[in-house]
């Protein structure tokens, strides 16, 4: 099929372009759920096929609460897509996540309030598992090239999903980084993890810290936060080429294509 992929990657904020692609085209998806976020590009890289979304849409134009992830991960699933990579930016909840590390997270806790979380809204009921959210095959590998990359790198992390599109208070991140517990934190996780597993598609998140949050009494500039923000950008694009080109075709060390076994009611 040529409007097809094997790898879905949805780009976070500061990746709107998807540069490291050949022979690429844009194409519309129509979905069930209205419109993706931007066109979904096409291309090739390695001799991988990839489609690629910018999750904000160019120019970086749709806030975090108003993303519509069920055309997006819908459109890819679509697509053929069997694994998604999703780079996001955070926050910073803890002294040892310094801006400019990358966080591979292994589990993340939802503080959203108002978002279409499943594709299965009625007339089919569905549970789907996400105690292990995120595919173990793609972190190991991400985990690999960025050791060998020398990138510093948090292999482990709780990932704490805010509605937005405000930051939190000081209040609010004490209470995630002291109760919770939790590592980094973001708006954009829940529900494109969600949604895809209920796809039965392998999904990725690397989380590129760009500053500290408010519990930290460290001032930080908007100029600083821009340009930390660059430089994860950069980063991000060479550790995505190396896993389009690295991630074998089978399935054979996950089971996220079997993920509605035993789910639906």
């Amino acid at each position: 099929m040529e409007n097809s992929a094997d790898i879905g990657i949805i780009g976070g904020t500061g990746i709107y372009d998807p540069e490291l692609f050949s022979a690429k085209r844009e194409i519309k998806v129509h979905t069930p759920y209205g419109e993706t976020s931007d066109l979904v590009t096409i291309g090739e890289y390695s001799g991988v096929k990839a489609a690629f979304i910018p999750r904000h849409g160019r120019g970086h134009r749709i806030p975090p609460h108003m993303i519509n992830n069920r055309a997006n991960i819908w459109a890819l699933q679509q697509l053929g897509v069997k694994r998604i990579i999703g780079p996001s930016a955070v926050g910073s909840l803890k002294e040892a996540f310094k801006p400019g590390d990358i966080s591979i997270p292994d589990q993340f806790v939802d503080f959203t309030k108002n978002r279409r979380y499943t594709f299965y809204d009625g007339g089919q009921v569905c549970h789907v598992s996400l105690a292990d959210p995120f595919c173990p095959e793609l972190r190991d590998i991400a985990i690999d090239k960025i050791k060998k990359l020398k990138y510093s790198l948090h292999s482990e992390g709780t990932y704490i999903c805010i509605e937005g599109p405000r930051f939190s208070t000081r209040a609010e991140s004490r209470f995630f980084r002291d109760v919770i517990k939790a590592d980094i934190i973001g708006m954009t996780l829940v529900p494109e993890v969600n949604l895809a597993r209920e796809a039965e598609i392998c999904y990725l998140s690397i989380a590129t810290i760009t500053d500290y949050d408010v519990w930290a009494n460290y001032p930080v500039t908007s100029a600083e936060i821009i340009e930390t923000l660059a430089k994860n950008v950069e980063k991000t694009k060479k550790l995505i080429a190396e896993l389009v080109a690295t991630i074998p075709a089978e399935r054979n060390k996950c089971t996220c294509g079997k993920t509605l076994e035993g789910a639906l009611v």
